[in-house]
C-alpha cells in the first residue's frame, strides 16, 4: 500500500472511520443486554453466567495475535480478521438463543470467546494506526478512540432498545450481520499515512471538534436512552432519534470535508519545508544537521526512539566499531525507545504497568459483568438505564483522561499513571458505595465507577507507548489488554459468582433452584464489593510507585521547548 502524504485528509478520514469502527469493536459491552436470555432460556444459574463473562472479557482483551499481525499486514486484513469472528462467534449464540440448535455449554464459551475476540481485533487495528498516523497527539488520538469504543455501550443500547425493541435475539443478529457489514464499509479508508512532524493550531481545533462532537453524541444517547425508559417512546420517534445518532457519528467527517472545501492557504516555505522533510523521511536521506529538534534538544540521544533518524554519524561510527570487533552486542533501549516485546517483557515498568491496569480494569469489569444483576438485587427491574450510565461515563473517563494527562504531560510533565492512582482511590470509595447498599447511590456509584473505569483505559495505552515506544506497541499494549479478562476470572468468575449463588441457596433454605432465581439484598454482592475496594487500594499503592519511577522519563520526552517527533514512513 503506498504511503500517504503529511498532512493530508486520509488521516482524517480514516480517524472518522475508525470512529464507526470502533463502535464495532464495542460489541463486547453488550454482554449484559443479552445475559438474562442466556440465564433463563439455557438455563444457567449465576456462576455459569459469569464464566460466559469471562469468555466475554477474555475474546475481547486477548489480542496478542492482533497485536502481533500488526506489524506484517495492513489495517485492512486485520479488520477483515475481526469481521469473520463477529460473524460466526455471534451468529453461533443467535443460533442457540433462537432455540434453532442445541448447543454444549462448552461450545457457547468458545463461540462467545470468537465472537468478541473480534474487538480485539478490530480495536487494535484502527488503534495501532491512527496513534502512528497522529504520532504527536497519541493522548488525544487514544483518548478519542477509547472513548468511542466506551460509548458504543451506549449506541449499542439506544439500537436495542429503540429499533429492536428489547429483542435478545435480534441483538445477537445485528451484531452477526450488521457489525461486519459496517467494518467491511470503513476497512478501505483506515491506512497507514506519513505523520506530520510538527504541531499545527489547526489540529488541535480539529481534535477539539470531535471531542466536543463525541460529548454531545454522549449526552444525546444518556438522555433518549432515559426519556425511552421514563415515556416509552413510540416506533416513529425511536427511529428518529437513530436517525440523529447515525447524523452525530458522521461529524468527524466534517473535517475532512472541510479541508476539501476549504484547503487551508499554507506560506510556500512551510510547505516547501514539510514536504522536503517528507521525502527525507521516506528516502531515508534525513540526516543529523537537517533534521528538526527532539523533545529534548540538549540531549543527544533521541527522545521516544520511534524509528530513529538524524543520529547518521553515530550510526555509521557503530558499523565501523561493529566491523572491528568492538561492538559484539545491540545496544539495549532506554525507557522511551523502541522496545523489542521481550525487551520490555522484562522491565519493572512494564510489570507494574500491567498490574496496575490489572486491579483497576479487572475490578471494574466485574461490576460490569454483573450489572444486571447488581441493580436487581436493589429492586430495579429495567437495567439498561445503568448500563447506558455506566457507558456514557466509561466515556467521559476515557476521552477525559486523554485530555487531562495530555494536557499536565506537556505542561507539567506529569506521567498519566498519575490520574490512574487518583482514580482507584475513588474506585474505593465507590466499591464501599456500592456495599452499603444506601437508598438512591446505585446511579452515583455506577456514574463514578464509569468515569474512573475509563480513565485506566486512556493513561494505559499512551503511557506504554511512551514507555516502550510505537513500534511494536500493538502486541505491548494487548498483553496489557489481558488484565481485564484476567481480573474478570478473579474477581467475577471466581468471587462474584459463587458468592451470588451462596446467597441464592441461602435465601431459599439451602435449596438449588432454577435459572430463574434471583438473589435480592445487599448480601449478594457486599462481599465482593468489599473485596474490590481492597483491590483497588494495593492498585494505589503500585500506581503510587511507578508514577515516581518513570517522572524522570517524562521530564526527558516533554521537557523541550516543543513537541517533535520524526517517525519513518509505513506502507
Amino acid at each position: 500500500m503506498p504511503v500517504l502524504k503529511s498532512g493530508s485528509r486520509p488521516p482524517w478520514v480514516g480517524l472518522a472511520a475508525a470512529v464507526w469502527v470502533q463502535i464495532a469493536a464495542g460489541n463486547a459491552y453488550t454482554f449484559p443486554l443479552y445475559s438474562h436470555s442466556l440465564k433463563s432460556v439455557l438455563g444457567f444459574n449465576q456462576q455459569q453466567l459469569t464464566m460466559l463473562g469471562v469468555a466475554n472479557d477474555i475474546g475481547e482483551n486477548i489480542g496478542l495475535l492482533p497485536g502481533t499481525a500488526c506489524n506484517s499486514f495492513p489495517p485492512w486484513a486485520i479488520l477483515s480478521i475481526g469481521t469473520i469472528a463477529c460473524f460466526f462467534g455471534y451468529g453461533l449464540l443467535w443460533l442457540s438463543v433462537s432455540q434453532m440448535v442445541s448447543l454444549p455449554y462448552w461450545v457457547l464459551w468458545i463461540a462467545l470467546c470468537i465472537a468478541t475476540n473480534s474487538s480485539a481485533w478490530l480495536g487494535t487495528g484502527v488503534l495501532v494506526t491512527n496513534m502512528r498516523n497522529f504520532p504527536l497527539s497519541r493522548g488525544t488520538v487514544a483518548g478519542i478512540l477509547k472513548g468511542y469504543v466506551g460509548l458504543s455501550a451506549a449506541v449499542l443500547t439506544e439500537i436495542y432498545s429503540g429499533v429492536l425493541k428489547n429483542s435478545s435475539s435480534k441483538l445477537l443478529l445485528f451484531l452477526a450481520l450488521g457489525i461486519p457489514a459496517l467494518c467491511l464499509a470503513m476497512m478501505y479508508f483506515v491506512r497507514p499515512c506519513t505523520p506530520v512532524l510538527e504541531e499545527d493550531s489547526a489540529d488541535n481545533v480539529y481534535f477539539l471538534f470531535i471531542q466536543g462532537a463525541s460529548i454531545f453524541l454522549g449526552i444525546y444517547l444518556l438522555t433518549t436512552t432515559i426519556l425511552d425508559d421514563v415515556l416509552g417512546l413510540s416506533t416513529t420517534i425511536s427511529y428518529i432519534f437513530f436517525c440523529i445518532m447515525v447524523l452525530l457519528l458522521l461529524a468527524p467527517l466534517a473535517i475532512p470535508l472541510k479541508m476539501t472545501l476549504y484547503p487551508l492557504n499554507r506560506k510556500k516555505t512551510g510547505a516547501l519545508s514539510q514536504s522536503t522533510s517528507a521525502e527525507h523521511l521516506i528516502s531515508g536521506e534525513l540526516d543529523s544537521d537537517k533534521s528538526e529538534p527532539l523533545l529534548n534538544p540538549s540531549s543527544s540521544t533521541p527522545n521516544l526512539g520511534n524509528f530513529q533518524e538524524g543520529d547518521d554519524a553515530s550510526d555509521v561510527s557503530m558499523l565501523l566499531a561493529e566491523g572491528e570487533g568492538a561492538v559484539k552486542k545491540k545496544r539495549r533501549p532506554k525507557r522511551g525507545e523502541d522496545f523489542e516485546f521481550f525487551e520490555a517483557f522484562i522491565k519493572a515498568d512494564f510489570w507494574l504497568l500491567f498490574l496496575v491496569y490489572f486491579l483497576g480494569v479487572g475490578s471494574g469489569v466485574t461490576v460490569l459483568n454483573n450489572l444486571a444483576q447488581i441493580g436487581i438485587a436493589e429492586g430495579i427491574n429495567d437495567t439498561t438505564v445503568l448500563l447506558s450510565l455506566f457507558s456514557f461515563c466509561n466515556f467521559v473517563g476515557r476521552l477525559g483522561g486523554g485530555v487531562v494527562s495530555e494536557y499536565f504531560v506537556r505542561s507539567k510533565n506529569i506521567p498519566r499513571t498519575i490520574w490512574m492512582t487518583y482514580t482507584q482511590i475513588i474506585m474505593i470509595v465507590v466499591y464501599l458505595l456500592f456495599a452499603s447498599f444506601l437508598n438512591g447511590t446505585l446511579y452515583i456509584a455506577t456514574a463514578l465507577l464509569g468515569i474512573c473505569y475509563g480513565v485506566q483505559f486512556s493513561a494505559m495505552v499512551p503511557t506504554a507507548s511512551e514507555l516502550f515506544g510505537l513500534k511494536h506497541f500493538g502486541i505491548i499494549y494487548n498483553f496489557m489488554s489481558i488484565g481485564n479478562p484476567l481480573g474478570a476470572l478473579l474477581f467475577s468468575g471466581v468471587l462474584a459468582g459463587y458468592i451470588y449463588d451462596q446467597e441464592v441457596e441461602r435465601q431459599n433454605g439451602g435449596l438449588t433452584l432454577g435459572s430463574s432465581t434471583s438473589c435480592i439484598g445487599p448480601n449478594c454482592f457486599r462481599l465482593t464489593f468489599l473485596v474490590l475496594a481492597g483491590v483497588c487500594g494495593l492498585g494505589s499503592v503500585l500506581s503510587i510507585i511507578l508514577t515516581a519511577r518513570i517522572r524522570p522519563v517524562y521530564q526527558m520526552l516533554y521537557s523541550g521547548s516543543s513537541f517533535r517527533l520524526p517517525q519513518s514512513p509505513r506502507c
